[in-house]
């Protein structure tokens, strides 16, 4: 059985992602970064870099989110949302890079900035910073929106999860986003199918768990 080595607060959500939607069989490890269980010897010995999610496949390790989802996607090329041809594999990939390379870091600082870390630790001038570093590239998405629904056209693939999966955490400036009605439209069609609800529901569970282990407050 596949093995996804992460939390599902991490990078690891994509590739649960991608394994709901291509219905296979898996078994999720857990691996708190938080709790550094990343930087023990067993860990490092599959990613000597430190970082979730990994997965075994039989045997076959391999880390980095991108890289696992387009290892996936070419496993079970005859799911509805792989590439149809080289063509179409290159746009895929292009769309990959893409996201992780113009909009990951920013989006994080967002994501970071906006919603998770506590109040007193925000700042909202690295916020304001990243917000409006933000509109550019997602002036690109909204323009490959105008010919489609979708990335590629009119069909949900890879591509479509890749980068939904990312600029899900630009949803923590709610008026950002929904700047570009295109994107805002098909960001939340990406987040409502429902193998992202899968994912969403064990996040709220893990949330409900981590809650109900915590020292009461006095």
């Amino acid at each position: 059985m596949l093995r996804i080595y992460g939390t599902i607060n991490s990078r690891t959500a994509r590739t649960l992602w991608m394994v709901e939607e291509l219905g296979v069989p898996y078994e999720l490890v857990e691996v708190d970064y938080v709790a550094k269980q990343t930087r023990t010897p067993a860990f490092l010995a599959i990613n000597p870099n430190g970082h979730v999610p990994v997965i075994d496949d039989d045997g076959f390790t391999l880390h980095e989110s991108m890289a696992i989802n387009h290892y996936l996607i070419r496993k079970h090329a005859d799911s509805p949302i792989a590439p149809r041809g080289l063509e179409e594999e290159a746009r895929c990939l292009s769309w990959s890079f893409w996201v992780v390379t113009e909009v990951e870091a920013t989006a994080l600082t967002v994501l970071m900035h906006g919603a998770i870390l506590p109040a007193a630790r925000r700042d909202p001038q690295k916020l304001a910073r990243a917000t409006g570093a933000l509109r550019p590239p997602l002036g690109v998405v909204e323009q490959a929106l105008a010919t489609g629904p979708c990335l590629l056209g009119e069909r949900f693939t890879i591509a479509d999860l890749n980068v939904a999966a990312v600029l899900e955490w630009t949803l923590a400036v709610p008026a950002l986003p929904a700047e570009f009605p295109l994107t805002h439209a098909w960001l939340k069609r990406c987040l409502d199918r429902p193998a992202c609800r899968r994912i969403k529901a064990i996040r709220r569970a893990a949330a409900a768990d981590r809650l109900a282990a915590s020292p009461a407050t006095p």
